[in-house]
């Protein structure tokens, strides 16, 4: 996995209160791009009801907010004889609404022990085939297999580079699972 390096300015004062526990001067810490596989399997957090063992990530719109600039008469203007004396007084008043709230919207992923080498270059092969990924297969979800996954998904309304469990199953790399039938039942048969 590509990690991105910054220099972070605040460690020098960072350090100052660390320096007895570690020196680490002018380091360079290593921080992974947003959305990535590895940043998005360390959540912790399910949704409310979510089967024992899932795993899940989340697409978070943000609120959409209006701000409205409005000039509010404080006083009317002043008439003599139909001529203005003293014009009116305003003042310019500005508030915020919010026209959509933010929206979070959980989505099942293949969990990471799941996300294997094989896996993935199934999935980048996969992604190839429909014209979104146009890279080497090298089993690693890297920024390119994600921008892939990203376009496949958006127009199904999933505005996410973190494969979801149901676009998995479409592009055939996921087992549909079944309610009511256990793995272990033998297959119905047709009569012939």
């Amino acid at each position: 996995m590509p990690t991105r390096s910054y220099r972070v300015a605040g460690v020098p004062v960072l350090c100052l209160g660390l320096s007895a526990l570690a020196g680490c001067g002018a380091e360079r810490i290593n921080v992974l791009p947003i959305g990535s596989a590895e940043v998005t399997q360390l959540r912790a957090d399910v949704p409310p009801g979510a089967p024992e063992g899932t795993c899940w990530d989340r697409d978070s719109t943000p609120a959409v907010i209006e701000t409205v600039t409005e000039q509010v008469m404080v006083s009317p203007p002043e008439l003599v004889d139909g001529q203005v004396v003293q014009p009116a007084v305003y003042r310019t008043e500005t508030h915020q609404a919010i026209v959509r709230e933010r929206d979070d919207v959980w989505f099942r992923t293949p969990c990471a022990a799941d996300m294997t080498p094989d896996f993935v270059a199934s999935l980048q092969r996969a992604l190839s085939v429909r014209g979104f990924y146009d890279g080497p297969v090298t089993g690693q979800m890297d920024q390119a297999t994600r921008r892939a996954v990203h376009a496949y998904q958006k127009p199904e309304g999933l505005d996410s580079g973190t494969l979801s469990l149901a676009a998995a199953r479409n592009l055939g790399l996921a087992v549909i699972e079944v309610p009511g039938v256990d793995d272990r039942d033998p297959p119905a048969t047709v009569p012939g």
